[in-house]
């Protein structure tokens, strides 16, 4: 038995658009709304279809171009066509059922983030054509508990043009890349991370569009700027730019800011995804838009995360100021760096880094600090790149793990982190850089110090507060002490050495609690006196003593 089944296109200035499904051209009506529509009956099943459009945009003025639907929510792999399936007479996604939604998740303020690119985690000899990479995803998930991981950052997942990208590129915003498994696949992946306790955060990109993008072919200046937004700016420039002041007086609306909410509500609703990074937020520039769109978008059955990514980094954009939860923390990154690879050490600037309210973030769940990301080496290459290999090298990224785990504010690895992933970015975006997962065998003691490092701050509720006083550091020496604590009575100290020297029997004045403290690191007892603590202090490291 068929149904009517309604196709529709929103495309306001356009004179005519067809339908092909299944090999056959039907024309769609146009309405008032600006939408144009047509109804087809079809029995249950799969079918493919595609757009025929008379092109308003500038550079195909009324050339019939075909394209794919802009609200196409999967596509064929081999003939790129839009697929729509009928079920009981309706159009539906998938048949996935939900197992995992009751499940508690951990709030913003607890999140140990891990960044992730799905093909790359899959790991050396993957095939990038092998649509089995969320399958392969989720069977390392048990890894990820094991580390201490609640929160996967994915890099973007939808659509892009071929079976290898970083994603930067969006071709379609509604459907998954077809090269990492079909709709049931990722809904699975998610279900099982809300069973782990992990959440998913996705990566979207409303900056600019693929060349090839369905709006593009079918009305470039009603959706984009009809040049650059920043003409002056090449470096930021990575494609054409969806326009946020566009305004459709005939209907209202802005087209942009409605078609965005769409996209967002939709991951939503279908993905049941726990968050969103905001892809270069400083060059949309338009809070006005991110405020009404955080207002379309609520939600309310659970936490959710609101990040945005702007180079540099700046209180501005997140609350009170700004709209956005939370910021990533490039700082954090730039300072620690330099000073974890002997570059340069300022110790005012780097407290300000490791203590954002310096710098005029509210609360430590504003930030996100890092110490690598898809856009930046991992530590230990950066540490390889000066000169500096082996021990020494893996000495350095411990230190960097303990300074990132007791910092306030959340911290985020980049995948690979944890076993001395040492592969240098690749030149293009196109390039696979896949995770080496012998490491892991290979440098365990690694992995096994960020676990424990992961574990502390989990363990220890005075890390995720905002408190934190800095109460000794000494320029010359270059050593810098902290404490952090809560109104429980729990306190952690980690005295930092940034210098090439080992300091043995180092006095550490002002200490903030006499008593009895324990060495995170050998468990062995610590007296303090008077405030004064004597404390053996390697080149390049800290020491975490717990109270």
């Amino acid at each position: 038995m068929s149904s009517a089944i309604e196709f529709n296109v929103f495309a306001p200035r356009n004179q005519e658009i067809h339908l092909i499904l299944a090999g056959k051209e039907t024309p769609m009506q146009k309405g008032e709304d600006g939408y144009f529509r047509v109804q087809i009956d079809l029995e249950d099943g799969e079918y493919q279809y595609k757009l025929r459009v008379k092109s308003n945009s500038p550079a195909l003025k009324n050339q019939w171009v075909e394209t794919n639907d802009p609200y196409m929510t999967e596509m064929d792999r081999k003939t790129e066509n839009g697929i729509v399936r009928i079920k009981n007479g309706k159009r539906i996604l998938d048949t996935y059922v939900w197992q995992n939604d009751d499940r508690a998740l951990p709030e913003n303020r607890d999140l140990i983030l891990y960044e992730m690119h799905i093909a790359d985690f899959c790991g050396k000899g993957t095939n990038i054509s092998d649509p089995t990479k969320f399958k392969q995803v989720l069977e390392k998930l048990d890894y990820l508990s094991e580390l201490g991981i609640n929160a996967i950052a994915l890099m973007p997942v939808t659509e892009y043009d071929g079976d290898y990208r970083w994603g930067y590129m969006p071709l379609h915003f509604f459907a998954l890349e077809s090269s990492y498994g079909k709709p049931e696949d990722f809904k699975h992946l998610i279900d099982e991370c809300h069973a782990r306790g992990i959440r998913v955060f996705l990566d979207c990109i409303f900056n600019h569009t693929n060349e090839e993008s369905p709006l593009l072919k079918i009305d470039r200046d009603y959706w984009y700027y009809h040049d650059r937004h920043y003409p002056e700016d090449d470096a930021n420039y990575w494609g054409p730019e969806l326009s946020y002041e566009n305004f459709d007086s005939d209907r209202n609306l802005r087209p942009t800011w409605n078609f965005v909410r769409d996209v967002v509500q939709f991951w939503i609703r279908e993905y049941h995804i726990d968050g969103i990074r905001y892809d270069a937020v400083r060059q949309i520039a338009n809070y006005e838009f991110f405020g009404w769109l955080f207002e379309q978008i609520k939600v309310k059955q659970k936490p959710f995360y609101q990040i945005a990514e702007h180079i540099p980094d700046t209180s501005e954009v997140c609350k009170p100021k700004g709209v956005f939860d939370a910021c990533w923390h490039e700082s954090f990154r730039y300072f620690l760096k330099d000073a974890l690879t002997g570059e340069s050490l300022n110790l005012e600037e780097l407290k300000k880094a490791i203590d954002a309210r310096q710098q005029g973030y509210e609360t430590g769940v504003a930030t996100i600090n890092y110490l690598a990301t898809h856009d930046r080496e991992h530590l230990i290459v950066e540490l390889g790149d000066v000169g500096i290999f082996d021990q020494p090298a893996f000495d350095r990224v411990k230190f960097g793990a303990i300074l990132q785990m007791t910092a306030p504010g959340n911290p985020m690895l980049w995948m690979g982190d944890e076993f001395g992933q040492a592969t240098h970015k690749t030149k293009t975006t196109t390039e696979p850089n896949q995770l080496d997962w012998s490491l892991l065998d290979q440098n365990r003691g690694l992995f096994e110090f960020y676990k424990r490092a992961i574990a502390l701050r989990h363990e220890k509720a005075s890390l995720r507060t905002d408190n934190i006083e800095f109460f000794f550091e000494n320029a010359d020496d270059k050593i810098l002490a902290y404490v952090r604590w809560n109104d429980a009575g729990e306190r952690v100290v980690v005295v930092a050495n940034f210098s090439d020297q080992d300091r043995e029997g180092y006095a550490i004045e002002n200490f903030p609690i006499e008593g009895n403290w324990k060495d995170w690191e050998t468990g062995n007892a610590i007296d303090v006196e008077e405030g004064n603590l004597s404390i053996d202090l390697p080149k390049f490291s800290a020491k975490v003593l717990l109270s």
